[in-house]
């Protein structure tokens, strides 16, 4: 038996571990808590000093049973769970729960999974740092009682099945408003103007633009008119260097962001390909808001880019870190061995590795060095001025490795051949005369507020400092899985816009059309979110607040520092809050997020729209008429705030007959499993992308006779005897399907070649099998 038990978070990082330390130690895992607050009202005793009760989760009882036995034999328990909050509450937990002693016990922390760091993680071991622990307690104590005060008045007042959290609701806050700026934002539209010249020799062609934009066509037309019969002539050239610094390496928050913009990965499976590639000793604690790399580091970083790039690629760089409250000491994110260039693993580790590798390696490189010139044109006919930039690299520096990609490159729409910059331009010079090619006015359009990526999402949030590295993450998972916000691409719509072109002495006006309001991964609200996000903002506008929010992490991270009483915190908080809350309770409407929107043509019934206890839905009539109202569910990319009136009833119209096949008709509609066509009293799906209102008679033929052919495909063989016998292609192989059984055919026997014979004897030894036992869910309360 091992004289030391050490326990770790993950059996990853538990198998690595034990790979570093002798025959002395044993390593073994706790799978993350091994014991949460329990499921009950009663989990927090508010009168007394917020005590906790929590239990041990059935399934991490064998568990919790196996470390007691190995602590109760060994000499020494050593604790080495992460080194953040959670971590340490962990490591608490861990001591409470398997009874260990003070002198038997000793806490660890380190940052990286190499041998040296837990050789000297092991020579330098601490004891619990309880500051760390009621800090993690504050902060799971004051969700608990939001999320169990909140979500009751929400099944009451809205809708059941409801639940609210104190940063996820702030999330949804940022999403619906944001959302609401877009649909109130009205495009205006304004003429760029940009021009071809050349200095006469060949190849010598660049572009140019004029600061100025025209608010009006006829302003535009005029300026082209003007320019029919101008000189052009360069009023003045001029030339100077300049530079760009790298950005510093990467912490949790740009690390999901980044991973977003250049890999398309969203928040979560950026910190679970992370975690893997940290329990692996790939890359160092992947939690964390510090920009600061080691010495140990920054000696590595030097070594590898001078032996890679050269002395001239080194430059040394140490970074503060600006994020407000920032927490935990340990360095940024970067790889545990700079000279391991890629690694083995699957192309997610692989790519995620590089990314972090480049932009780590890249921060200790030189500045790239650039030569700019703008070179100003004047008009003759005219006292506006066009200007020409160029803009060469004379040394590449860290741009040799990594290039940081922005938010904006995500949202740029289409760019015209005239919105290119010049790469570099030819040799001008001073009084220089022109000559011009063509002109061109082209109308672009303002663009609404960009709606939320899940990475600029948490960037927003650590930018009001709301959130830590651990809680983004799960804060945009929950907010999803809770049905109040939904991530999803959506099609632009088509928009006209005029380009106005002086070439050959002559203006020729041109209507191109360009694709609008695109949309690629984006957060978008839902109804429910909607109502709930207003909703808590009347009556919990603290809670919703984003200062108040930015506040608690404030008092949290001074309850870490030993600098607040916990409980005191607390206390503070919940008294105002619960009053709030039972006010509420008692005097606050319903909130259905009902909207009117006027009166249906035919009838003059009364149209409105509303949430329902399946979602939003549109409804003709009232139910204290002697006719039943009729309802349709909205569709998909539509919203309670926004839907038309033409929009609602276009939803009535279905089903609908579109034509006839087979002298038989064909009907579309909307049913539980989405849009079909019935044929003949067989249904058939509509593919993803097509729309049941507007979807044509040749289409819903082309559907029917792609499912007879699938069909068709899918059938091997049927028999006299009985017909209801198929043999059938499935999804993992052929199979026999007799009566409501599917039986498996068995690998040496050729599915086409069974007689009926055999397949009955198949089907009896089949019905002789003892049934697998299926394992009951507990009812509902």
């Amino acid at each position: 038996m091992a004289k030391n038990l050490l326990i770790v978070e993950s059996p990853a990082k538990a198998k690595t571990i034990e790979g570093y330390l002798g025959s002395d130690f044993m390593v073994r895992s706790s799978y993350g808590h091994i014991r949460d607050l329990v499921k009950t009202d009663d989990a927090i005793d508010v009168n007394n000093n917020f005590t906790q009760r929590y239990e041990v989760p059935a399934d991490k009882k064998a568990v919790v049973s196996e470390l007691k036995k190995l602590a109760k034999e060994a000499e020494m328990v050593w604790l080495a769970s992460d080194e953040d909050r959670e971590g340490e509450a962990i490591s608490w937990h861990l001591f409470e729960t398997l009874g260990l002693k003070d002198e038997k016990t000793k806490r660890i922390v380190f940052h990286e999974i190499t041998k040296p760091a837990i050789l000297k993680a092991i020579d330098s071991p601490r004891t619990i740092d309880y500051n760390l622990v009621y800090a993690q307690q504050a902060r799971r104590v004051l969700d608990r009682l939001v999320g169990f005060e909140l979500s009751p008045i929400l099944w009451k007042k809205v809708k059941p099945s409801l639940s609210a959290g104190r940063v996820q609701s702030v999330a949804v806050r940022l999403i619906v408003e944001r959302e609401r700026e877009i649909n109130k934002f009205i495009p205006i539209a304004a003429y760029k103007v940009t021009a071809i010249f050349s200095t006469g020799k060949v190849k010598e062609i660049f572009k140019a633009e004029l600061p100025e934009r025209f608010d009006t066509e006829s302003e535009a037309t005029d300026f082209l008119n003007a320019c029919l019969d101008a000189t052009y002539k360069v009023t003045s050239v001029e030339s100077k260097p300049t530079k760009r610094n790298p950005s510093a390496p990467f912490t949790t928050s740009t690390l999901q962001q980044e991973a977003s913009r250049k890999l398309g990965f969203s928040v979560s499976r950026t910190m679970l390909i992370a975690q893997k590639l940290y329990e692996s000793g790939k890359i160092t604690y992947m939690r964390t808001d510090s920009v600061n790399l080691s010495d140990t580091a920054l000696e590595a970083a030097t070594n590898e880019i001078n032996n890679a790039y050269g002395e001239k690629y080194h430059q040394q760089r140490k970074y503060k870190t600006k994020s407000a409250g920032a927490q935990e000491a340990h360095e940024a994110i970067r790889p545990t061995y700079f000279d391991v260039h890629s690694i083995d693993g699957d192309a997610s580790e692989k790519r995620l590795y590089e990314l972090i590798w480049k932009r780590s390696i890249a921060s200790q490189m030189s500045e790239a060095q650039f030569e700019k010139t703008t070179a100003k044109i004047s008009i003759s006919t005219r006292k506006e001025n066009f200007t020409a930039t160029g803009e060469v690299m004379k040394f590449d520096g860290f741009l040799k490795v990594y290039m940081e990609s922005s938010d904006d490159d995500q949202d740029q729409e289409i760019n015209l051949d005239e919105d290119a910059d010049n790469a570099l331009l030819p040799p001008l010079s001073k009084d220089q005369s022109l000559i011009n090619q063509e002109i061109k006015a082209t109308e672009r359009y303002s663009r609404p507020p960009s709606r939320y990526t899940e990475a600029s999402l948490v960037k927003k949030l650590e930018e009001l400092g709301i959130g830590r590295p651990s809680t983004y993450a799960p804060t945009i998972s929950t907010v999803q899985n809770r049905g109040y916000v939904i991530k999803e691409d959506r099609e632009g719509k088509s928009r006209n816009f005029n380009v106005f072109t002086l070439a050959k002495s002559t203006v020729v006006k041109d209507i191109k059309t360009e694709m609008t309001g695109a949309e690629k991964s984006k957060l978008f609200p839902t109804d429910i979110g909607a109502v709930v996000n207003d909703f808590l903002v009347q009556h919990f506008k603290g809670i919703v607040d984003f200062h108040f929010t930015a506040s608690v992490e404030k008092e949290f991270d001074e309850i870490a520092n030993g600098l607040k009483d916990w409980t005191e915190m607390l206390k503070a908080f919940y008294s105002p809050f619960h009053k709030e809350v039972e006010n509420t309770l008692l005097n606050a409407e319903k909130a259905r997020g009902e909207r009117d929107l006027g009166e249906e043509p035919e009838t003059g019934k009364k149209v409105s729209v509303r949430i329902g206890r399946y979602g939003p839905f549109v409804q003709i009539g009232d139910t204290e008429g002697e006719e039943k109202p009729r309802y349709a569910s909205l569709r998909s990319g539509q919203m309670i705030e926004t839907i038309t009136m033409d929009e609602a009833m276009e939803l009535f119209r279905l089903p609908k007959v579109v034509g006839t096949f087979e002298e038989k008709d064909m009907t579309v509609a909307i049913g539980r499993f989405g849009p079909y066509v019935r044929h003949n009293s067989v249904f058939h799906s509509l593919p993803k992308g097509v729309d049941p209102h507007s979807v044509t008679e040749e289409a819903c033929i082309e559907i029917i006779k792609e499912k007879r052919q699938k069909d068709a495909e899918k059938l091997i063989k049927t028999f006299d005897e009985d017909p209801t016998v198929k043999i059938l292609n499935g999804r993992w192989g052929p199979y026999i399907e007799y009566g409501k059984a599917n039986v498996k055919i068995p690998k040496d026997k050729e599915a086409s070649e069974l007689t009926f014979a055999e397949v009955k004897v198949l089907f009896d030894a089949a019905e002789k099998e003892p049934k697998k036992a299926t394992k009951k869910f507990a009812k509902k309360k």
